[in-house]
């Protein structure tokens, strides 16, 4: 059978939707684990990208559904939010990557005074830090009541704003990167699809509407 035939594009198209179920995985893997921060759940990108990622794991279902079936009106509506999850998909993904570090210093700096006492010597304690930026004029009052373990080992602790900012510059290239490149492969999703509703079933009637 070659490769534009029925099978083949069966079984492509099924091959490309359990690709797509594995990125939608990755992609709320990786931005709930960077959510998991406290800080960096204030970044509002990170639950976009989490949307995204459960919108994809569902579209990537019914296409898997609709290829094995050959299902005409599954597959139709499976092109068109296909279509309109890449574009949703590729602008979130740039939006990942143009964040730069700066920006990302503005929200967490923002976010950290906006927590609670509470709260921020919890994120100490769990990162072993104390404080965000010395650059903050409240900083050694930060620095003072901290309650991390490194204060019983030496006077300086790490700075808990450069631990947030690495945590989270990591998750945002790594989200962006994966979405921006398989957001490509959903071109791909719907020339298939539209490919593989346009041909009949050798198993089928012949006589049958397609």
């Amino acid at each position: 059978m070659v490769c534009g035939g029925f099978s083949c594009s069966k079984n492509a198209l099924c091959a490309l939707n359990v690709v797509y179920m594995l990125v939608g995985l990755l992609l709320i893997g990786v931005a709930a684990w960077g959510k998991g921060l406290g800080v960096v759940s204030s970044i509002h990108i990170i639950g976009g990208v989490i949307a995204v990622g459960v919108f994809l794991l569902l579209i990537a279902v019914a296409g898997l559904v609709g290829a094995v079936n050959h299902h005409q009106v599954l597959l139709f509506f499976y092109m068109i939010i296909l279509g309109l999850v890449f574009i949703f998909q590729f602008g979130i993904s740039c939006s990942c990557l143009a964040i730069n570090r700066n920006k990302q210093a503005d929200v967490i700096n923002t976010s950290w005074w906006v927590l609670s006492n509470s709260t921020r010597h919890e994120l100490e304690r769990s990162f072993d830090c104390c404080g965000l930026f010395n650059l903050t004029t409240l900083h050694l009052q930060d620095d003072t009541s901290c309650s991390a373990m490194c204060k019983t080992r030496s006077s300086t602790c790490q700075m808990c704003g450069e631990m947030f900012l690495k945590h989270s510059d990591k998750a945002l290239k790594i989200l962006g990167g994966v979405g921006l490149f398989f957001s490509f492969t959903e071109i791909l999703g719907v020339w298939l699809a539209m490919r593989f509703r346009n041909q009949k079933d050798p198993r089928a009637n012949p006589s049958a509407f397609l």
